[in-house]
């Protein structure tokens, strides 16, 4: 499971690198950035209770591979489309948003399937090896993609996360038939849904860290997606030192998720909230020294806090949850990727009128004061051991 998880992973990190950067270069418009990523995070929004829904009647394993031979085949054919010089940015965009569905359905049994795999008191190290497993891809895949876009060209780093992506399918065939059968076949999906939305009504810690998880993907990861206009139109470099950034990231980050690893069941609900505060400095800083090299430098606190914050705040969601729900609550829980457009479209746009350095400003004072808000209000959060 871990091994086609990095497969996939690889190629989603590289993905985001490329696509984006082919997007602004064909379009110089960091509006048309936000909507090719709405594109992709849209479906996230409307369909993850649907496919937890899934997780929790189909078997997993069956659902993971079928996200991941969609996420391959789509990257074959903007690769082709690339290759023979027809690619638009309509096409990125409805390739990103075929993507968002299919990681509707996969996401959530792909988080489901975990406390299936490993024993109870071992699950938030699990959470932990997968957040290091994608913070050494943000390490590495970005700095590869970023110098086969400048020197091989954007096709073939498409065809390289095609290979990824079928690789993966066929790892994953290794895994054992997971999950499925929790709810029942009689009752629609609507109304299994509905279990799923009440059962998070009623627990009050759930909701609790399901809105710093929609805090973080609105205010913080917007920054991701608008990467390029700080590479061309802040520090005025290219892909390759656009790679560098990502990778510089993604080196704190595995930091970050062993150092997780390491502390087992201790203070966790202080050091999610320490994670997010790490997020929202390290944003306020990039946004106010417009240097290249300072940059790579508040990457590092950035990847720290991503890393640390993304590990604990799902592990407790899932630890927290009971099974029967947990396809449906993991649904939910992923829901706040397809809430990214809530910041990265409104942010896309006061970017093109504003400054990229003016809008992330803002969303990483709004990260503080959310998160201090957090610290001073939810005692039982802040009391997770």
């Amino acid at each position: 499971m871990w091994l086609g998880m990095l497969g996939v992973m690889a190629g989603m990190q590289m993905q985001m690198l490329a696509r984006s950067y082919l997007v602004y270069d064909i379009t110089g418009s960091a509006s048309l950035l936000g909507v090719v990523a709405a594109a992709n995070a849209l479906p996230m929004l409307g369909l993850s209770m649907f496919g937890g829904a899934f997780a929790d009647r189909f078997d997993r394993r069956r659902i993971i591979q079928a996200g991941q031979a969609v996420f391959a085949t789509l990257a074959l054919v903007i690769g082709i489309a690339i290759y023979t010089d027809t690619i638009t940015w309509v096409h990125l965009m409805i390739a990103a948003a075929v993507q968002g569905v299919s990681f509707a359905f996969m996401m959530p049994a792909r988080q489901a399937i975990v406390p299936h795999l490993v024993e109870p008191e071992n699950l938030t190290n699990a959470m932990a090896l997968n957040s290091a497993a994608m913070s050494a891809l943000t390490l590495a895949a970005p700095a590869f993609a970023g110098l086969l876009y400048a020197y091989a060209g954007p096709d073939n780093v498409y065809f390289v996360i095609s290979g990824l992506g079928y690789g993966a399918v066929v790892i994953t065939s290794k895994v054992p038939r997971t999950g499925g059968g929790s709810t029942s076949r009689k009752n629609s999906m609507l109304k299994e849904v509905g279990a799923g939305l009440s059962y998070v009504r009623r627990s009050p810690l759930i909701l609790a860290l399901m809105a710093m998880g929609v805090a973080a993907a609105v205010l913080a990861m917007p920054f991701r997606m608008l990467m390029p206009l700080f590479v061309v139109d802040v520090y005025h470099v290219g892909p390759e030192q656009m790679g560098l950034l990502v990778s510089s990231m993604g080196a704190a980050s595995l930091i970050g998720a062993l150092f997780v690893a390491s502390l087992s069941n201790w203070r966790r609900g202080m050091l999610l909230i320490i994670g997010s505060f790490l997020s929202g400095f390290a944003l306020l800083l990039l946004a106010t020294v417009p240097v290249y090299v300072a940059a790579i430098f508040f990457m590092i606190p950035l990847g720290l806090g991503d890393s640390s914050f993304r590990t604990l705040n799902q592990s407790l969601v899932v630890e927290n949850t009971d099974d029967r729900f947990r396809g449906r609550v993991m649904g939910v829980f992923m829901m706040n990727r397809g809430l990214m457009p809530l910041g990265v479209l409104p942010t896309s746009i006061m970017a093109d009128f504003l400054g990229a350095q003016f809008a992330i400003g803002l969303l990483a004072v709004l990260l503080l004061l959310f998160t201090t808000t957090i610290l001073v209000t939810q005692k039982r959060v802040r009391e997770i051991a």
